[in-house]
C-alpha cells in the first residue's frame, strides 16, 4: 500500500477513533480553525488533527471531523486544545463514497491537503512541513489540490 493510501486510511480512521472530549480547563483554551478552499461544491472534506509526529505518522488524531461541502461548510474548528504543536491531514471526498479514490497506481484522484499547505515528495507531507504551533487561537486557509 502506498503512502498516499495510508494518508486516506489515517484520516478515515481518525474520523472513527477521535479522542473523546476532555473537560475544559485553563490549560486547554486554544482553538484551531482550518478553512478549506475547494474546487467543488459536492461531497465532504475529511479532516484529522494530530498533536505529535508519532500520531501524524499513523497514530490516533486528537480530533477529526467531516465537513459537508455541499452544505457550505468548509471550516473545521477544533476547540479546547492544549498549547503545543499540531498538524492536519485532509482529503475532499468529492463523490461521497467515504474513501480517498486513487488511480491504478495508487495516486489520489480526489483533492487532498496538509496544514501549512505543505507538500510531500512522492507521498504525504512530513510532520516537520505540516507542523504549526498553537498558543491561543490559530487559523489557516488550506488549498485542497
Amino acid at each position: 500500500m502506498n503512502r498516499l493510501n495510508l494518508l486516506a486510511l489515517s484520516v478515515a480512521a481518525g474520523l472513527m477513533l477521535a479522542a473523546p472530549a476532555v473537560a475544559q480547563d485553563a490549560a486547554r483554551d486554544n482553538t484551531v480553525a482550518l478553512t478549506f478552499e475547494t474546487g467543488a461544491r459536492t461531497g465532504s472534506v475529511m479532516v484529522a488533527l494530530y498533536d505529535s509526529a508519532a500520531a501524524y505518522n499513523g497514530g490516533r488524531p486528537v480530533g477529526s471531523m467531516m465537513l459537508d461541502v455541499a452544505g457550505g461548510n468548509t471550516v473545521a474548528t477544533f476547540e479546547d486544545l492544549p498549547a503545543g504543536d499540531y498538524a492536519a491531514k485532509a482529503f475532499h471526498d468529492v463523490n461521497g463514497d467515504g474513501e480517498m479514490n486513487t488511480n491504478p497506481f495508487g495516486i489520489p484522484v480526489e483533492p487532498y491537503a496538509f496544514s501549512n499547505n505543505a507538500v510531500g515528495n512522492m507521498g504525504p507531507a512530513s510532520w516537520e512541513r505540516a507542523r504549526f504551533t498553537v498558543s491561543g487561537d490559530a487559523a489557516q486557509t488550506i488549498q485542497l489540490r
